[in-house]
C-alpha cells in the first residue's frame, strides 16, 4: 500500500478539483425532491440566525436584571417579556432542528433509492465483458458501498456550512463591537484542526480504494459460507473453518491499516484541538478582565463569552463541514466514475435482413478475450439455414459457448463477421436480434420467483401472460410436474422466500427449456448443454421433443452425448477454437477422426 502519511503534492489544487462533485450532488438532491430540499434550506437558514438572537436577548435580560436590582421599585414586566421572547426563540430553534432532522430522514430514504436505481440502470447498459473484469467489479463495489449515502451527506454538510456561516457572521458582528481581534482569534484558532482533518480524510479514502479487492473477497466468502448454493460442498468438504479463517485473516489485515489511521487521526486531532481550547480560555480571560475594569457591562460580558464559545463551535463546524465535504466528494468520485463507464454505441437499426433464406453465417470469425494471449475462436466459418439443425461438439473450453455469445452479441468478433438473413449483425438492432434467438445456457438462471415468472422471463413482453406460460411449459415438458404443485404456476421457487419449493436439477432444466419456448417469434433456438443433470433417456426425450417443436427454425445444439448429437443435420467438431471436422454423423464416423474416436469412447461406456 502507498504511504498515507505523506501529504500529497498539489493538495490544494486536488482538493479544489474534487469539490466539483458538490454541484452534481446538489443537483441530484434537488431533482430527487424539490419541496424537501427547499424546506431543508429554509430551516437551515432559520437555525443559523436564531442562536445569535438568543445571545443578544440574553444580554438584554442580564442588563435588565442588573438595572432592576439598582432601583427601589423595579418594573419586572420588561425583563419577563424578554424571558418569554427568549423562550419562544428557543422553541423556534428546537422546531427548526426537528424539521431539519425530519427532512434529512425523508431525503435520505428517497436519495438512497434514487442512487441505487441509477447504479442498477447503469448496470443494464454495460457489456458482459465489463462484468467479467475484476477492476470493474472493484468500481461497482465502491460505488454501491458508499455512494448511496454520500450525496445527502454532502448536501447536509453544505447546508450545515451555510447555517454555521450565518451564525458565525452574526456572532462576528456582535463580537466586532468588543474587538476586531476577537474575530481574528475566533477564526484562526480552528484552522490547524481543519487541515489535519482534511489530510486524514484523503488518507481514509485512499485506504478505502486500496482495499476494495479484499473487501469484495470478504463479501464472496460470506456468500459461499451462508448461501444454500454453496453450503452443501462447504459442509461435505469441511471447508467452513478454512474459509472462515480466511475471512478473519482479511479482516485483521484491513484492521491494522484502520487502526494506524485512527490513532494518527485522533492523536493529531487532540493535539491541535488544544490550540482551540487555549484560544477560548485566553479570550475568556480577556473578556473577564475587561468587564472587571468596567469597560463593558456584566450583560455584555455574558453575551461575549457565549458568543465566543458558540462562535468557536461554529468555526469548528464550518471547518468540519468543509473537510467532510472534501471526503464526500472523494467518495462521490467512485459513483460518477462508475456511472460514466463508457457504453459502446450500437448504431445498427435493422430488424429484418434482405435474404432470410441464407439463415445464419459465420465468415472467418475469430475472437480473443480481453487480457488473453490465445484466441478463443480462430477462423470459424459455417452456415445454418432455416429448418436445419447444427450440433457443436468439442472438449470443455474449446469455444462452443463463446460462439453462442457472439451470435447473441454479448461479444463482438475481433475478426471476421456474422450475418443473419444476409445482413451483418453489426447492422441489426440489438433488441430485435435478441428477440430472434432463444437460448438456454448451461448455467441458466434459477430465479427465486414464481414458476410462471421463471418461464415468462423468456419474453419480458409477455412475462405476466399465464396462457403463454402454459403453452411454453407444455412445449418444454415442464407442464406435468408444474400441474402437480398445489399452487401450480403461482408456486414460489427456491428457498430464499417463505413457502418456496426447490426443484430437482432436471426439473429446473425443463423450466429453462420452457423459458426458451416463451419466445414464440424466435427462429434461432440454442441449447448449450442445458440437460446435463438429466439421465440419457430423459435427455434424448427432451431433444427429440425439441427437434419436433422447432419446425422450420434454425437449431443449434451443444452436448457431450452423441446419442443426441447424431440426430443433427450438421455436426461441427471444434478443437482449441478451430473447426477440426464437419459433416453428418455417418460421414464423420466414416472419416474415423476425432468425432469417431469420441463416439466410440462414449459408446464403450454403455457396453
Amino acid at each position: 500500500m502507498a504511504d498515507t502519511n505523506k501529504l500529497p503534492s498539489g493538495f490544494l489544487q486536488r482538493a479544489l478539483g474534487v469539490f466539483g462533485y458538490s454541484r452534481r450532488a446538489l443537483e441530484l438532491v434537488w431533482t430527487t425532491s424539490r419541496p424537501l430540499t427547499v424546506t431543508l434550506a429554509l430551516l437551515t437558514l432559520i437555525s443559523g440566525v436564531l442562536p445569535a438572537v438568543i445571545a443578544y436577548v440574553g444580554q438584554l435580560i442580564v442588563d435588565g436584571v442588573v438595572h432592576a436590582s439598582q432601583v427601589e421599585n423595579p418594573d419586572t414586566r420588561g425583563v419577563l417579556m424578554l424571558v418569554g421572547l427568549e423562550g419562544l426563540v428557543v422553541i423556534a430553534v428546537a422546531a427548526s432542528q426537528r424539521g431539519i432532522s425530519a427532512s434529512q430522514s425523508l431525503l435520505r430514504g428517497l436519495l438512497g433509492q434514487r442512487v441505487n436505481v441509477m447504479i442498477l440502470e447503469k448496470a443494464l447498459t454495460l457489456e458482459l465483458a465489463q462484468f467479467e473484469d475484476s477492476e470493474f467489479y472493484d468500481k461497482l463495489t465502491q460505488a454501491r458501498r458508499e455512494a448511496s449515502s454520500r450525496p445527502l451527506s454532502l448536501v447536509i454538510r453544505t447546508f450545515g456550512l451555510v447555517q454555521n456561516a450565518i451564525s458565525l457572521t452574526s456572532y462576528s458582528i456582535l463580537l466586532f463591537a468588543f474587538s476586531p481581534w476577537a474575530v481574528v482569534i475566533l477564526v484562526a484558532a480552528g484552522m490547524p484542526s481543519f487541515f489535519a482533518e482534511a489530510k486524514f480524510s484523503g488518507d481514509a479514502f485512499r485506504l478505502f480504494r486500496w482495499r476494495s479487492p479484499e473487501t469484495r473477497m470478504q463479501m464472496y466468502l460470506e456468500t459461499v459460507i451462508a448461501r444454500e448454493d454453496g453450503v452443501k460442498e462447504v459442509k461435505l468438504f469441511q471447508l467452513g473453518p478454512r474459509l472462515l479463517q480466511r475471512y478473519r485473516d482479511i479482516f485483521e489485515k484491513l484492521f491494522v491499516e484502520d487502526r494506524k489511521l485512527t490513532i494518527r487521526r485522533d492523536t493529531w486531532g487532540f493535539m491541535l484541538g488544544l490550540v482551540s481550547t487555549a484560544a477560548l480560555y485566553g479570550a475568556y480571560g480577556w473578556i473577564v478582565v475587561t468587564a472587571v475594569a468596567g469597560i463593558i457591562t456584566l450583560g455584555a460580558m455574558t453575551m461575549y463569552l457565549v458568543l465566543f464559545r458558540q462562535g468557536q463551535s461554529a468555526v469548528a463546524a464550518i471547518l468540519s463541514s468543509i473537510s467532510g465535504m472534501y471526503e464526500d466528494n472523494l467518495y462521490l468520485s467512485n459513483l460518477y466514475e462508475y456511472l460514466e463507464q463508457p457504453v459502446p454505441i450500437r448504431p445498427g437499426k435493422a430488424e429484418h435482413g434482405p435474404h432470410p433464406e441464407r439463415g445464419l453465417e459465420f465468415e472467418n470469425v475469430s475472437f480473443t478475450y480481453a487480457g488473453a494471449r490465445d484466441k478463443a475462436l480462430n477462423g470459424i466459418s459455417l452456415q445454418i439455414k432455416p429448418g436445419e439443425s447444427l450440433a457443436l461438439v468439442g472438449e470443455n473450453g474449446s469455444g462452443k459457448t463463446t460462439l453462442i455469445k457472439l451470435l447473441t452479441r454479448l461479444y463482438d468478433p475481433t475478426e471476421g463477421r456474422i450475418l443473419l438473413d444476409g445482413l451483418d449483425l453489426q447492422e441489426w438492432d440489438v433488441e430485435a436480434l435478441r428477440r430472434r434467438v432463444g437460448v438456454i445456457f448451461q448455467d441458466f438462471g434459477r430465479y427465486q420467483f414464481t414458476v410462471g415468472e421463471n418461464i415468462g422471463a423468456g419474453d419480458v413482453r409477455y412475462i405476466d401472460d399465464a396462457e403463454r406460460w402454459k403453452v411454453a411449459a407444455k412445449t418444454g415438458l415442464a407442464a406435468p410436474f408444474i400441474e402437480e404443485m398445489p399452487d401450480g404456476y403461482n408456486t414460489q421457487l427456491g428457498r430464499w422466500f417463505k413457502g418456496g419449493r426447490e426443484l430437482s436439477g432436471g426439473q429446473w432444466q425443463k423450466i429453462a427449456l420452457s423459458r426458451a419456448f416463451m419466445r414464440s417469434e424466435a427462429d434461432i433456438l440454442v441449447l448449450d448443454e442445458p440437460t446435463a443433470a438429466m439421465d440419457a433417456a430423459a435427455e434424448a426425450e427432451v431433444f427429440e421433443h425439441f427437434r419436433k417443436a422447432s419446425g422450420k427454425k434454425m437449431t443449434i445444439l451443444i452436448s457431450h452425448r452423441f446419442s443426441t448429437v447424431r440426430a443433427a443435420e450438421h455436426i461441427v467438431v471444434i478443437h482449441q477454437g478451430k473447426i477440426l471436422e464437419r459433416g453428418t454423423h455417418e460421414s464423420l464416423l466414416a472419416e474415423d477422426g476425432q468425432y469417431a474416436h469420441l463416439f466410440k469412447l462414449q459408446a464403450r461406456g454403455y457396453q
